[in-house]
């Protein structure tokens, strides 16, 4: 099978396009052409892809990138047996795609609750938006296939969509044990993301001999902040890694910290990171977002503490230092729940084969021996 696949608002080594979904097309043997902002993030595209490089959309600045993916997705999804798209935005380009093969959006996030947190967005916009988007929503599922990336979206929709949950490569042996002097946070970084609470957290953890570290890209705003804090070695700020390097780096921490605010667009999400810890064998702290009460208490994976309150996340880390009994079973849960239940491979076989059916191919035999380096293109 050949897919188009494309983005150009979400990083080209986004985790879950890069490094679930196609990888696993790859594994799988199906041919890839990803359409994907390389540059601005210099990301080298991977063996046994044809890359095709797109200008990133961000903030306000989208309608060049969108008219550099309406000319690529015209190049190339023709060619195609089905096209999967990730941005709400390109919906808006297929009607412009001449003979689209059958097309997939796989939907991210609940893109009405979203605006609220869209910083970049004039505030009376996010409001006024909200009835056009929820149009384009049911415009677009009447016309293409959906995939949707959680169970809390399907009221969204009109019709019973599949859903591929976020989840993450869980290692069949458990990760080294967690240490006492280092905290993670992997994610983008922001403030309904709980920024400024991870940047308190630190300055309460800094006595105490325990860094915070940061793994992720950030808006602008935060972006300068913690470019001081980093400055002032209050925090440790890696930046954007790809998943596998981000991956590497919260192994062995003392605890990952999932401070998200109790915004509409994260009430009915599980929050990725918080698998990815668990996935590493270190407990979690957690605001009491539905989803990641419910992981937390059914696992016994982590510790939950009230949304805005760095106070309650530093107590949390400190008793988790001084229980190294309770930090190791925690550990051990979590990475048992992952293991169990939130193992991308059990996930990805099922993402295959509906691809597979919409496209009307069977499935393609196993790749054997490594991968075949092609071409890349470029559209400016």
């Amino acid at each position: 099978m050949r897919i188009c696949v494309c983005t150009v608002v979400h990083h080209a080594e986004d985790a879950r396009i890069l490094h679930r979904q196609i990888r696993v097309l790859l594994d799988a043997g199906h041919d890839v052409t990803y359409l994907a902002p390389f540059s601005s993030g210099d990301v080298t595209p991977w063996a046994g892809l044809t890359a095709v490089d797109l200008p990133r959309a961000g903030g306000v600045h989208r309608l060049r990138a969108l008219r550099a993916a309406r000319r690529a997705l015209a190049e190339h999804a023709p060619q195609a047996d089905l096209l999967l798209v990730h941005d709400p935005e390109l919906l808006a380009t297929l009607p412009f795609v001449r003979r689209r093969p059958p097309t997939v959006w796989d939907v991210h996030e609940d893109a009405v609750a979203s605006l609220v947190s869209k910083t970049w967005l004039p505030r009376p916009l996010r409001f006024l938006l909200r009835p056009f988007v929820r149009a384009a929503e049911l415009y677009a599922e009447r016309r293409v296939h959906l995939i949707l990336a959680e169970e809390g979206y399907r009221p969204r929709f009109r019709g019973s969509h599949p859903v591929v949950p976020n989840t993450t490569f869980v290692p069949s042996e458990p990760p080294p044990p967690a240490g006492d002097d280092r905290v993670v946070y992997l994610g983008h970084l922001s403030a309904a993301r709980g920024a400024a609470e991870l940047l308190e957290v630190a300055r309460l953890l800094a006595p105490e001999g325990i860094k915070v570290e940061l793994i992720g890209g950030a808006d602008p705003q935060t972006a300068a902040k913690l470019r001081e804090a980093n400055r002032a070695d209050l925090i440790r700020w890696h930046g954007y890694r790809s998943n596998d390097t981000a991956l590497g780096i919260v192994e062995g921490a003392l605890a990952g910290l999932s401070l998200l605010h109790d915004m509409p667009n994260y009430r009915h999400s599980v929050p990725t990171k918080m698998i990815e810890y668990m996935a590493r064998g270190i407990p979690v702290v957690t605001t009491p977002l539905p989803a990641a009460v419910d992981i937390v208490n059914q696992s016994g994976a982590g510790l939950i503490v009230p949304y805005l309150d760095p106070e309650a996340a530093a107590t949390a880390i400190l008793n988790l230092r001084d229980d190294p009994a309770l930090r190791a079973e925690m550990a051990s849960q979590g990475h048992l729940t992952a293991r169990l239940h939130f193992h991308w491979p059990d996930q990805g076989k099922l993402f295959v084969s509906h691809l597979e059916e919409w496209a009307g191919i069977g499935a393609a035999p196993a790749v054997t021996g490594p991968p075949v380096t092609v071409s890349q293109d470029r559209v400016t």
